[in-house]
């Protein structure tokens, strides 16, 4: 859907403010293409490159919004969610306007476009899968979503692959696990491992609901957005199917939890804080209490994509980059 005369690829990006859509906007912009960054909030300054950037505040639930920046993109990057937070939204009338509804208006902007067929790519979770009786799951399994978050997430991951199969767009959906890294714009990420290192900034212990038993899978942002890279680039391979990322290995919490206190010691010159065990609190979910980790095999043999960074260094960078704006004790 170039415009005449055009000669790069117009890759939008919706949901360009948060950790995730930064870190992919700052990939993109690398690469000969135009690029439109799209957020309801400013977003952070785009590293420059040979990417000819526009950037676009736009409240997309608005009327009009979307087909205003949709119009010529090839790509769609698809991040927008709601800011609340997951475990708001079962109070939260507008979850599914944004959660679904943007996806669904996205896909009907090229309701009888013809020989259109623009990459949509949109971010799933792996949480999507609700209960199964393996740790390590693969993309093969059966959803049986438990939150409403993973329902709506279900639902529209459904819209898109039935937009697929219709032939208006090609898309695909990356289920994400637990991502985490720095993020440019104050308070950044809002993830545990995020969580935790500012509270270890300000010399709070470090909480742990559930003991050493729980185990995540934890990948750094910037391969996040190496893999959104590599979904487009090979869209015509993924389209119409969820495809898992991650590490394939689930880390035990508490060790995690350790490392965040560890790196943070060595950055302030403090005594890491102690990590403790506390009662859960009301909020919890089952999933919470469940280990998870994703094999990305299915989607590295298709792309050649692996995660680069490990949880280590990832951290090591994370903290470095609070330690410039977080309190200290």
């Amino acid at each position: 859907m170039s415009a005449p005369g055009d000669t790069l690829p117009l890759i939008t990006v919706l949901g360009a403010s948060g950790m995730v859509g930064s870190a992919i906007t700052a990939v993109l912009a690398r690469r000969r293409v135009r690029l439109r960054v799209v957020a309801r909030r400013p977003v952070a300054p785009v590293p420059t490159g040979p990417a000819e950037i526009e950037t676009r505040t736009a409240d997309l639930s608005a009327p009009g919004a979307l087909a205003d920046v949709l119009h010529g993109s090839d790509v769609v990057i698809h991040l927008v969610a709601h800011d609340g937070g997951w475990r708001a939204l079962d109070t939260d009338a507008e979850s599914e306007r944004i959660n679904v509804g943007v996806l669904r208006e996205t896909l009907d902007f090229w309701r009888g476009a013809d020989g259109a067929r623009p990459v949509v790519v949109f971010a799933g979770s792996t949480s999507q899968v609700g209960p199964v009786a393996k740790e390590r799951i693969d993309g093969t399994e059966p959803d049986h979503p438990e939150t409403r978050y993973d329902r709506q997430k279900q639902q529209a991951e459904r819209l898109l692959k039935a937009a697929t199969a219709d032939g208006r767009v090609r898309g695909v959906s990356l289920r994400l696990p637990t991502v985490f890294g720095p993020a440019p714009i104050p308070p950044g990420d809002k993830g545990v491992l995020a969580t935790m290192a500012r509270r270890a900034l300000t010399g709070e212990p470090l909480t742990l609901w559930h003991g050493s038993e729980v185990r995540r899978d934890f990948l750094f942002v910037d391969d996040v957005a190496d893999a959104f890279a590599a979904a487009v680039e090979h869209a015509d391979a993924l389209a119409g199917g969820h495809w898992l990322l991650g590490t394939g290995r689930g880390v035990p919490l508490r060790g995690a939890f350790e490392t965040v206190a560890k790196i943070v010691g060595e950055c302030t010159g403090s005594p890491p804080v102690p990590v403790t065990d506390v009662p859960p609190p009301a909020h919890v979910v089952p999933g919470d209490n469940r280990s998870a980790a994703a094999d990305p095999s299915r989607f590295r043999s298709l792309t050649g994509w692996s995660p680069r960074v490990s949880l280590r260094d990832g951290l090591e960078r994370t903290v470095a980059s609070l330690v410039r704006t977080a309190p200290r004790v």
